[in-house]
């Protein structure tokens, strides 16, 4: 990592044109580490914030910052591990499912257009979809450990400073995490041809009304979640099973009527759809395809509809982000 301020204290501008450039250096990462403790990528921007914010009252201190990396590295984890907390407390009374707030990058055909090619490849780095849904299942604490020493690489003895704990305490919360991972977890991805193929045998089945078809292309367990917080009409209780799936799904599109269109985009480094309804967005859905059993045979096993008007609301602003991108090439 790198460093600021290991000797004498340097006053004056260039003291905080090193702190705005290792700031800068750190900021795409310190976001995808608030991303991933937080499900929000609103809140994560806002943690960050915050963290800048109190780098600067901190390096007008006496203390010098020997390490300023690790500096906001420990501040962004302990902010976002507080955020965390609370958030659990609003979560568990909001109605009906709470997903995660996806990072929405272009199609994968337009990227190579895009005109920050780190940022794009940084956004399909994020975590699947499917893992930030089972990352809510852990605690705070755990979700930080894990996140910090199994996703970033942090020693345990690092993971320690940064949460106020004893190393074995974090070894501990990281093994609990992994343990719970591994029993949600029974997947083998599916690779992005295969994962296309499906997504794409999916909207024929839908565009059809075809629920032979559209039950052919799930997995026997597969799972549905609408999350609507209660803004909206959605399936209030996680609906299980292919021909239960199918037919919300195909109720779903009838309710819509004609007046509704697919896009397909990128959703957490995945092929996800967008619907829209009269030219607005009504829904951002992540599909989650896995191999099980047969190799041959990739299916859906999870769908997780985000149709939240605050949330996609949100989603609706990086669209926009997005496109300004690809135009300004």
């Amino acid at each position: 990592m790198s460093s600021l301020n290991s000797g004498p204290r340097a006053e004056g501008p260039s003291q905080l044109d090193d702190l705005i450039e290792t700031f800068h250096g750190e900021r795409q990462r310190l976001s995808s580490l608030a991303y991933r403790m937080l499900g929000s990528r609103a809140d994560a921007q806002d943690i960050v914030q915050e963290a800048w914010i109190r780098l600067q009252r901190a390096a007008a201190g006496a203390e010098p910052i020997r390490d300023v990396p690790a500096w906001l590295t420990t501040t962004v984890s302990r902010l976002a591990l507080d955020q965390l907390r609370s958030a659990r407390t609003r979560r568990e009374v909001y109605v009906g499912p709470w997903l995660p707030e996806p990072i929405v990058g272009p199609h994968p055909t337009a990227r190579q257009a895009a005109s920050d090619p780190g940022e794009v490849a940084a956004l399909a780095d994020e975590l699947s979809f499917a893992m930030m849904v089972v990352l809510e299942r852990l605690t705070p604490a755990q979700r930080a450990a894990f996140i910090l020493h199994d996703t970033f690489g942090f020693s345990f003895t690092d993971v320690a400073s940064m949460l106020d704990r004893t190393p074995a305490a974090c070894r501990q919360l990281a093994s609990r995490a992994r343990d719970q991972l591994s029993h949600q977890v029974r997947r083998i991805d599916a690779d992005a041809d295969d994962h296309r193929r499906v997504l794409d045998a999916f909207l024929r089945a839908c565009a059809g009304g075809d629920l032979a078809a559209l039950v052919a292309v799930l997995d026997p367990s597969v799972v549905y979640r609408s999350d609507s917080g209660g803004a909206v009409r959605s399936a209030l209780n996680v609906v299980a099973g292919a021909d239960r799936v199918a037919r919300l799904v195909l109720g779903v599109l009838h309710k819509f009527g004609t007046g509704h269109e697919f896009q397909t985009s990128t959703l957490n480094g995945e092929d996800g759809l967008l619907v829209y309804r009269e030219g607005q967005l009504v829904a951002a859905v992540a599909v989650t395809t896995v191999v099980a059993g047969d190799p041959a045979r990739a299916a859906i096993t999870e769908i997780n509809a985000l149709v939240n008007p605050d949330k996609l609301a949100a989603v609706q602003s990086q669209l926009v982000a997005v496109q300004s991108q690809l135009g300004a090439t």
